[in-house]
């Protein structure tokens, strides 16, 4: 129905209601009562009238009948009861100053019963026989908890348009088995979900435990999985909190839910004492692990933050990010610079003389790297050099490399520049007063350029994911994860140490991609999986630390330190020297020999 046709249909039964009301409860409470047609027939206009100016006044032909109220229903009393109040006034003038005191009550009650009814009774219509025409998908919601509570309210309530229709609740506290939680029952455990899926002709599920562990998450979700449904979840717990995101909000469960572990405790106050009211610089702040950085730094409120970053656009994106949650004691200073321009870092950290710099900036891609070995030592090893070398100049307290573990006994150009670069500053720590860590971990989920990415746009295309061996497999954590482990290994470094981020058990890909074909709703029937061979300078499997590398005691929780040797200054002074002049294949040999030099000393250390 048009908009005018709607206003026009209500008023015209409005207006049959308020002019018979009179004359109806004139006749039940007066049923004898011999009236004056005359004072009848203006109570009757009065009402009218007034009822009319009194809807226009609260707008009651503004509102979405079909989703009323208790607001909704206070504005009719609120209109009714004025249109009565004038109309008295009207009637004991006319009436030679008497009222029909109950006959104009009842009119009142009258008016709340049609009026508040008409409008009521088509909001129960459309919710009981309209919705039962719309297709809507059987929904369990896994968690008969507050969360649990909230969604099967908003799943329940006219205004969420949503295609889930609440069917039941799974949950394992048997105190709520066979009780109801919005007129919908607790049915099983969490453990029954398959059977409660294939018994209820469930479609969806949705998990609504937003305090669950990522390993309760990961155990949950492989039992939904099995079951062949489409499974959405509510935000993580520090996302409510934080207030990005509200509780009512279902998510797609991610891969990054499912392999992420629980998260570190950080030691905040290690933390904050050298991060709050000082300086900071973040070197690569638009990538991936930089930007994260450079969130988590602004909980502990620095007083100045560096971007640094040589892409504009990147740089941009964080800056404006920041300035949404910026405390107004945090400077924010977007600068647009490469770690390759020695003159202009050295500008920077002149300028700014940041307490603790992070240097996040570098070539990453592994193909890439093998087609431009020039750039790779440009980027991951001159670059790092500048950088280091001005943090030393002028006195910077705490320099942290991000390294990977590439690094370790590299089989590519981007792992053996990345361990260069670790070299850099192990020998620039032996004689600098600057403290220069470097922190190494594996794949970060969902960085740019990362394989979760590209699988993902591969299900949108329809397939197939493509995988490079059966056997291939890779560490993984989250970047909230990695950038609060390289936070706090700043705080806990002496000078030359090389740490390594504890990434738990290494993932098949091929495992990483039938997961998120899953979780994107698909099978492998309908998303196939096909194996393209391993790329130039890839390896099977990743190693976070050589052999005796690493002290087997924790210094923090998933931070361990490796073992360091003394580094040999003159390889790498001339490769910075004459890197130039190599062709390709030269100064891959040459990179190779430099690393594989530094492995055999540690192998002879060990000993």
């Amino acid at each position: 129905m048009g908009y005018k046709q709607r206003i026009g249909l209500l008023v015209l039964l409005d207006s049959v209601i308020v002019s018979t009301a009179i004359f109806i409860a004139t006749w039940i409470v007066y049923p004898n009562y011999d009236s004056d047609s005359r004072v009848m027939i203006i109570t009757a206009i009065a009402l009218l009238l007034f009822h009319h100016l009194f809807a226009f006044i609260y707008r009651l032909y503004h509102k979405v009948w079909s989703y009323a109220s208790i607001g909704e229903l206070m504005a009719i009393v609120k209109a009714i009861t004025l249109t009565i109040i004038a109309t008295a006034v009207v009637q004991f003038f006319v009436n030679d100053f008497g009222l029909l005191r109950r006959a104009l009550l009842v009119t009142w009650l009258l008016h709340i019963i049609l009026i508040g009814g008409s409008r009521f009774v088509w909001r129960i219509y459309r919710d009981r026989y309209m919705k039962d025409n719309i297709e809507k998908k059987r929904t369990l919601i896994v968690g008969a908890g507050a969360a649990g509570a909230m969604i099967a309210r908003q799943l329940k309530n006219e205004h969420s348009q949503t295609d889930l229709l609440p069917v039941a609740f799974a949950d394992d506290d048997m105190a709520k088995h066979k009780m109801q939680l919005y007129d919908l029952p607790v049915a099983g455990n969490i453990k029954a979900i398959p059977e409660l899926v294939k018994d209820m002709e469930i479609e969806q599920i949705v998990i609504a435990i937003p305090s669950l562990s990522n390993s309760e998450l990961s155990e949950i979700v492989a039992i939904c999985n099995s079951t062949n449904v489409k499974v959405q979840m509510v935000p993580k717990i520090e996302d409510i909190v934080s207030g990005k995101i509200s509780v009512s909000n279902l998510k797609n469960v991610d891969v990054e839910d499912v392999l992420g572990r629980d998260p570190v405790e950080l030691d905040i106050n290690s933390i904050s004492e050298y991060v709050t009211g000082n300086t900071v610089m973040v070197t690569g702040a638009g990538g991936s692990i930089g930007s994260e950085i450079c969130r988590q730094l602004m909980r502990f409120s620095p007083s100045k933050i560096l971007l640094v970053g040589h892409g504009e656009f990147s740089i941009y994106s964080i800056d404006m990010e920041l300035r949404k949650i910026v405390d107004s004691e945090t400077e924010i200073i977007p600068i647009i610079a490469d770690v390759q321009d020695r003159e202009r870092i050295f500008e920077i950290v002149s300028q700014h003389q940041p307490r603790i710099i992070y240097h996040a900036a570098a070539h990453k891609h592994v193909p890439l790297m093998e087609y431009n070995p020039h750039e790779a030592v440009k980027n991951n090893v001159i670059g790092t050099r500048n950088v280091a070398e001005a943090a030393d100049t002028y006195g910077i307290h705490t320099f942290v490399l991000v390294s990977t573990d590439k690094a370790v006994n590299p089989t590519n150009v981007m792992g053996a520049t990345k361990r260069i670069a670790e070299m850099v500053i192990q020998d620039l720590a032996k004689q600098s007063k600057t403290k220069y860590v470097a922190v190494r971990f594996g794949n970060v989920l969902g960085s740019r350029g990362s394989v979760i990415p590209l699988f993902r746009k591969q299900i949108e295309d329809g397939g197939p994911v493509t995988v490079t061996h059966p056997d291939m497999t890779r560490y993984f954590m989250t970047i909230p994860e990695a950038s609060r482990l390289v936070i706090q290994a700043g705080t806990l470094a002496r000078g030359g140490e090389i740490f390594v981020l504890d990434m738990g058990e290494p993932v098949k890909i091929v495992d990483l991609a039938r997961n998120l074909i899953k979780l994107s709703g698909f099978t492998e029937d309908e998303i196939p999986i096909e194996f393209s061979g391993i790329r130039p300078g890839e390896k099977m499997y990743e190693e976070l630390l050589g052999e005796d590398e690493v002290h087997p005691e924790a210094i923090f929780e998933k931070i361990y330190i490796g073992k360091t040797v003394d580094v040999d200054r003159e390889p790498l002074q001339m490769l910075i020297n004459q890197f130039s002049n190599y062709e390709n294949t030269q100064l891959k040999e040459t990179l190779m020999s430099i690393v594989y030099l530094d492995t055999e000393k540690k192998a002879q250390s060990a000993n």
